[in-house]
């Protein structure tokens, strides 16, 4: 990579934090963190406009810091970010190299998430990807209930132990992924136990990242 890299990182919450300092601990890369969760409830009451607006600032206030690219964590962020948005430096998509790694996969495939509202963004950029790319997918989506509300309570543990659980009692015999960085902990718990897969979209987002820098 050469030079140390600044990296602006875009959250909706606070908990994704940890996630990509771990994953990218082992880099020379200098991480600095932006947390907006009020977009969250600007989309859910339907103030898309307003949300799309505050992306766009919030994406050229963090280019003006003087950053090497722009790394966003939230897919619904990244829904928001219109093409006419984006700024002189990369803008890393944490869903894109996820996507990539469910469309190599030819079983039929079961996507997990905790948050409802994550649901209809991230499979509408899937579909768009896998038609881009000419990927026929068979896949479908489970939402693990009543969980998503833990997190946002600080009920890191309870929701770890939730998602823990509904995980592992879950059909092998499908590829499983998990759609949220705050799913992945859980996830490499029930990989390590069972020796079974999980994609997750923080390790390829790592593999990605670093070539990209």
């Amino acid at each position: 990579m050469g030079l140390k890299k600044k990296i602006g990182c875009l959250h909706a919450h606070y908990s994704n934090i940890d996630y990509i300092e771990s994953a990218f601990s082992a880099y020379d890369l200098e991480l600095s963190h932006y947390v907006d969760p009020g977009l969250l409830y600007r989309l859910k009451n339907a103030q898309v406009s307003e949300a799309e607006k505050k992306v766009k600032d919030q994406i050229e206030w963090i280019a003006e810091s003087g950053v090497d690219a722009i790394l966003i964590t939230c897919t619904n962020y990244i829904a928001l970010l219109n093409r006419q948005h984006e700024v002189d430096i990369p803008i890393i998509k944490i869903d894109e190299p996820y996507f990539e790694a469910l469309c190599k996969t030819e079983q039929p495939q079961t996507i997990l998430f905790t948050n409802p509202d994550t649901v209809s963004g991230t499979m509408n950029r899937l579909q768009q990807y896998a038609k881009h790319h000419q990927k026929t997918l068979d896949i479908e989506v489970m939402v693990i209930e009543n969980t998503f509300d833990l997190i946002m309570s600080g009920k890191n543990e309870e929701y770890q132990n939730a998602v823990y659980h509904y995980v592992k009692q879950l059909d092998s015999n499908r590829s499983l992924s998990v759609a949220q960085l705050s799913m992945v902990a859980a996830a490499q718990q029930v990989e390590q136990e069972t020796s079974q897969t999980i994609i997750n979209p923080l390790n390829t987002l790592v593999t990605s990242m670093i070539q990209q820098l």
